[in-house]
């Protein structure tokens, strides 16, 4: 018996590392019964479809409880309202669009939500104390480290002369859907720059930013974290990801504000503290950080697709959102909600919204973004989306499915923010948890799939540690004022 808790053990903490390490590959090529649109693959799935069975056996033997926590709940009650509006949006039954029926887009759109559901929950159910946290921080570590390699080979074959762009392209397709960009943007081992960019900003910058915030380190090697930080922030540069480069440096500027004051207080003291005295010191750090500054804004500005932000001869929004390449995104967002307007209720079913995006399209967008012409050409096989994961559970679920969703969202914060209040190892979670819901949370005004693991994974670490009998218990009253630095 004793062989057999230790077998089942071991294979559990093997693939939960296994799939953390994998986060990085998101449309994994080697994939059955998918069609060639469907780019959401994480490779992950694979052993965490061997690890949910190993973990149902281990709450059998009350090894490992299932973590019924708050947020576990509602998410759960939000999951049921979606079946519920699904099962009622066959009575709606759309016309079929491109070869595409309710029935199909609706099984699809359910099986998103499934792994969604098995990110989540296996994240919960994996992390119940620090040692666990500890454990999934490394092996998530670890998968980032991985990426930043591919993520350099990438750039060498970009900007230098040492690799063929050819031979790189076939290693790449080997397990990814997707051959290198042709603009020779960063994309790790996701599908498009953008998306990495979006692992970057809700995964790994969180537990960096803690680390450096709080002085905890997850390893022996302290200079570890600051490296992965430093890196992270240059591939996050080089995606020319305008997402998730204003995520990126807006939400860390804003915990930093929030959290770390005193750091904030005690780098102001010593710098106009001593300035009389090291003034040179200090004028030479003024320097680097201008010229960072400035590096950085030339080498974004490099590519006309960033460019854009700033030198565009708009007249008018609608102009500056298709000088932008955001007309296209803009339109599709207000198709989905005349979804909405005719089921605010409960919607049209999981996967549906797209049956209405083309009829109610603005008119300004017919004629000026070349994207929608692509996707009206009656020789288009294309299945429109919302492009936004608020808009596309408005449509959708309608407001009930968007209210669960939304409290079950802040269920997560609330005890991220509860977190925040402890001490040592504790605050670091809470400052990784509260940069991580900041950047989902704006995130998922980029993107509408359910089935993006980065959205689910920190959220679910969060969830799994505020069980009843994790240190996140209830603090006693007057217990919940702690030092700042600490």
């Amino acid at each position: 018996m004793k062989n057999s808790v230790f077998s089942v053990n071991s294979m559990v903490k093997i693939l939960w590392g296994v799939a953390l390490v994998s986060l990085p590959v998101t449309s994994f090529r080697w994939f059955p019964f998918l069609g060639e649109t469907t780019y959401v693959r994480p490779l992950a799935l694979y052993p965490l479809a061997l690890l949910i069975p190993l973990l149902l056996i281990q709450a059998i033997r009350r090894e490992r409880p299932f973590p019924w926590t708050g947020s576990v709940i509602l998410l759960t009650a939000f999951a049921a309202a979606v079946f519920a509006a699904t099962s009622l949006g066959v009575l709606i039954d759309p016309i079929p669009l491109r070869g595409q029926e309710f029935f199909g887009r609706a099984v699809r759109a359910l099986v998103t939500l499934v792994i969604g559901l098995g990110f989540f929950v296996s994240a919960s159910w994996m992390n119940r104390d620090e040692a666990e946290v500890k454990f999934t921080l490394r092996w998530m570590l670890a998968g980032l480290g991985l990426d930043l390699v591919w993520c350099g080979l990438q750039a060498i074959t970009f900007y230098t002369p040492l690799l063929e762009k050819e031979m790189v392209t076939h290693w790449q397709l080997a397990f990814s859907m997707r051959e290198l960009v042709r603009t020779n943007r960063i994309s790790g081992m996701a599908y498009e720059p953008s998306w990495l960019a979006g692992q970057i900003v809700t995964m790994y910058l969180p537990i960096l930013f803690a680390a450096l915030l709080t002085n905890i380190r997850l390893t022996r090697m302290k200079w570890l974290e600051p490296v992965l930080l430093a890196l992270s922030t240059l591939t996050l540069l080089a995606t020319y990801s305008r997402g998730g480069l204003l995520i990126g440096v807006g939400v860390a500027g804003l915990v930093f504000l929030l959290v770390g004051r005193g750091h904030l207080r005690a780098a102001w003291t010593w710098f106009f503290g001593g300035f009389r005295r090291g003034w040179l010191l200090r004028l030479v750090m003024i320097a680097a950080a201008i010229g960072v500054l400035s590096g950085a804004v030339f080498f974004l500005g490099q590519k006309n697709y960033f460019r854009r932000l700033w030198d565009t001869s708009a007249d008018s929004l609608s102009e500056y959102l298709t000088d932008i390449n955001a007309g296209g995104r803009s339109a599709y967002a207000t198709g989905a909600l005349a979804a909405f307007e005719e089921h605010p209720l409960m919607g049209v079913g999981l996967g549906a919204s797209g049956f209405w995006i083309y009829d109610n399209l603005p008119d300004w967008t017919l004629t000026t973004v070349p994207e929608i012409a692509k996707q009206l050409n009656p020789q288009s096989r294309l299945f429109p989306n919302p492009k936004n994961l608020y808009i596309r559970l408005l449509a959708e679920t309608g407001l009930v499915g968007f209210v669960l969703f939304f409290v079950f969202l802040f269920s997560t914060l609330a005890a991220a923010l509860d977190l925040l209040r402890r001490e040592g190892f504790l605050r670091f979670l809470g400052v990784a948890a509260l940069f991580a819901w900041l950047a989902i949370a704006l995130y998922n005004v980029t993107q509408d799939s359910l089935a993006t693991p980065n959205i689910w994974i920190i959220p679910g670490i969060v969830a799994g540690f505020a069980s009843p009998s994790s240190p996140l218990a209830p603090l006693p009253v007057g217990e919940g004022n702690v030092k700042e630095n600490s």
